[in-house]
């Protein structure tokens, strides 16, 4: 009787561990963030950012800022600016994506927001790129960072699109975090067209 009851205990074992099982471990899926939001963002932009523009919400001078009508994961706001420049087309994307009192918290957001921005793989015009950046730690004294995003190859259609992480202090006593998309007319070293 005990030669049947092992025999038995075996089979199971065996039969359990080398059977196909229907029910599986299933892992939460985890979004990646602001990430694949701001993967959409860039996607649009050689659209000049026209699918995620929806009601006016102030005139300006030189420019009309428009309500996002996509949301992003965790802002507070969003918003795309088109400028009334010479040149038709220029625009930009902003998403206000935390306002706090503490520089310790958003340092910390700061970072996290670089993480997922940095090295993610984009799509716009014919090739696949990747959004690259050296990462600066904010300091509390200089009350601004500034992280600018390339694409890594550049395809012609963006080689103006630029992505920023932005960090600064706004008096009396508020630090927000900023992210932007938007055309870059020429490097900070470059020169302007000289007119006579």
């Amino acid at each position: 009787m005990k030669k049947s009851v092992k025999t038995l205990v075996l089979l199971t074992i065996s039969f359990l561990l080398f059977s196909p099982a229907d029910a599986q471990i299933k892992l939460p899926i985890v979004s990646n963030g602001v990430g694949s939001d701001i993967k959409k963002v860039i996607e649009d932009y050689p659209n000049r950012f026209i699918n995620l523009m929806g009601e006016v919400k102030m005139l300006n001078e030189q420019s009309t800022d428009y309500f996002c009508n996509f949301k992003v994961n965790g802002a507070e706001e969003t918003f795309v600016t088109r400028y009334s420049a010479k040149r038709e087309g220029v625009v930009s994307w902003q998403a206000l994506m935390m306002t706090t009192e503490d520089f310790e918290e958003a340092k910390k957001k700061f970072r996290s927001f670089y993480n997922q921005i940095n090295n993610l793989s984009v799509s716009v015009g014919q090739k696949s790129s990747r959004l690259k950046a050296e990462y600066k730690s904010p300091l509390e004294e200089m009350k601004f960072t500034s992280i600018l995003f390339s694409l890594d190859p550049v395809d012609e259609t963006a080689k103006k699109l630029k992505v920023e992480l932005l960090l600064q202090y706004q008096a009396p006593m508020e630090w927000k975090i900023k992210i932007l998309v938007y055309d870059r007319e020429r490097e900070d070293a470059e020169r302007g067209k000289l007119e006579e």
